[in-house]
């Protein structure tokens, strides 16, 4: 191992350690247990690997899981044990195994399986061609032509797979570009990421950032359908992408009179190929609309492709490994924090006693005065925090690390959020908050992968990046203020 990484690994080790160490007094919140000491211990380890990645960021959540398990649940190491008067109430051991098979997680999975199959039966470029035929030749145009395309395949597809899909497509014709012409090839380019990162704030299985954040408000009770989330979110989405158009055509204006886009291939007209068509038009339909005429929710309409697939023999073994599964492992990790926040208690026998237990979030908040801070500073100082966290770390583990924390925090401000849209506005607002951050090739993948084809200077994505972000902050708090409640 690099010995940077082992340093890294050295200083979360270290400040794991002396948190585990300490006496429970010395952090100020009273009733803290030393099960709850030792959630806070893995916490703060987590918070440091995700942030430093010593580690891969999913290596972190697996830490994670395996820590809790034998150090705070009811099937912990025996040395670590000790009664309930002594330690506090563990943590129920299937409940933080059940993580990994939460059904916001299923939901995710089933919109990686039904993306791979699109891509597989070349779905997604077909809907591509057939996009962008109507936005013809002219540079500006076609800049929205692909601002459009690339933000609908990232509601639901993986926004990195969907830039490097766009960025081959555009490749060919950004290399056939006269160099006096080097500001329309970067607008161009820039596009791509935009509406990647943009676009997938449209869906709740968009962005890893939208999952965790539907999951802890189901955890909270506000249940946010997949229909109601984009009814908001698309015009949202929508007016910040022609916002970036505008500002990326005064920016980078393309002296070209006429640019020809040219997608290969044809339209897969087998029937497996068929089969998906119809799979995924269902599947959309049923996730908008299939709560309110069906009575199913997303998370299991999530599984119907799976199941489809696998009949049809569209979906085989080897397209089991391109699952995302880190990304699920992340996510899964960020729920096993949660149960300790917020879990399921073992070995309480008496339902009287049950009652009155209180979980750690409580605790840490009852000790915190938050009814003496200002509203407006905490929700959106947690945006702007989530957006200056996501620029220098992975969008999904600052999700991960700053959902549970600030939903915790909502349940103790009770009605305090009430005038501002309530908890929605705080934990929706810090997901968006975590797509909008795209200033740096190193922000998101797919700013990583067109700025690794050479046509942007890091210079010009910090400034684009800087605009969309301020601008995007702007009207999504504004949406979330405003009309935050129809989400509840």
């Amino acid at each position: 191992m690099e010995k940077s990484k082992l340093i890294k690994l050295g200083i979360s080790a270290i400040l794991f350690l002396i948190i585990w160490l300490l006496p429970t007094t010395a952090f100020g919140v009273p009733g803290l247990t030393v099960i709850e000491q030792r959630v806070i211990a893995i916490f703060v380890l987590a918070a440091i690997l995700w942030i430093l990645e010593p580690i891969p960021i999913w290596g972190t959540s697996v830490v994670v899981m395996v820590l809790m398990l034998l150090t705070t649940s009811d099937s912990m190491l025996s040395f670590f044990g000790g009664t309930e008067e002594e330690i506090g109430a563990t943590l129920k051991y299937k409940a933080i195994m059940a993580a990994f098979a939460d059904p916001t997680v299923m939901l995710f999975m089933g919109g990686f399986v039904l993306a791979i199959a699109a891509t597989k039966y070349k779905f997604d470029a077909t809907l591509a061609r057939t996009i962008l035929k109507p936005f013809g030749t002219k540079p500006k145009f076609v800049m929205l032509g692909f601002l459009a395309v690339t933000a609908l395949l990232s509601m639901f597809m993986s926004n990195t797979a969907t830039a490097a899909m766009m960025i081959a497509i555009l490749t060919p014709v950004l290399a056939t570009m006269p160099e006096t012409d080097n500001k329309g090839r970067v607008g161009l380019a820039l596009s791509i990421p935009v509406a990647a990162n943009i676009g997938g704030i449209g869906s709740p299985i968009g962005t890893p950032p939208n999952v965790v954040a539907v999951g802890w408000l189901e955890k909270m009770e506000i249940n946010v359908s997949f229909g109601t989330w984009m009814l908001l979110m698309v015009p949202v989405a929508m007016l910040i992408l022609f916002l970036a158009w505008i500002f990326l055509n005064k920016m980078f204006p393309c002296k070209q009179e006429k640019i020809e886009v040219k997608i290969e291939g044809e339209v897969d007209k087998s029937p497996k190929a068929m089969v998906v068509y119809f799979t995924f038009a269902i599947t959309i339909f049923l996730w908008v609309f299939g709560k309110d005429l069906f009575g199913v929710n997303a998370n299991v309409v999530a599984l119907i492709p799976f199941a489809v697939f696998c009949l049809t023999g569209v979906f085989e073994k080897k397209d089991l490994a391109k699952i995302d599964w880190d990304v699920l492992w992340l996510v899964a990790g960020g729920f096993a924090l949660g149960v300790g926040l917020e879990g399921e208690i073992s070995g309480i026998e008496d339902p009287d006693k049950a009652g009155h237990m209180m979980t750690m979030s409580k605790h840490i908040v009852s000790a915190i005065p938050f009814n003496s801070w200002p509203t407006l500073l905490i929700i959106i100082g947690s945006g702007v925090l989530c957006l200056v966290m996501s620029t220098f770390m992975s969008n999904s583990a600052t999700a991960a690390l700053l959902i549970p924390i600030f939903a915790a925090m909502a349940k103790g401000m009770g009605d305090q959020l009430a005038p501002y849209g309530g908890g929605i506005t705080l934990i929706v607002g810090l997901a968006l908050s975590a797509s909008f951050a795209m200033s740096l090739p190193i922000s998101t993948p797919p700013n990583a992968i067109a700025y690794s084809k050479g046509f942007i200077k890091q210079k010009e994505m910090v400034i684009v990046g800087i605009f969309v972000g301020i601008i995007s902050l702007i009207i999504g708090y504004t949406v979330l203020f405003t009309l935050g409640g129809v989400l509840n």
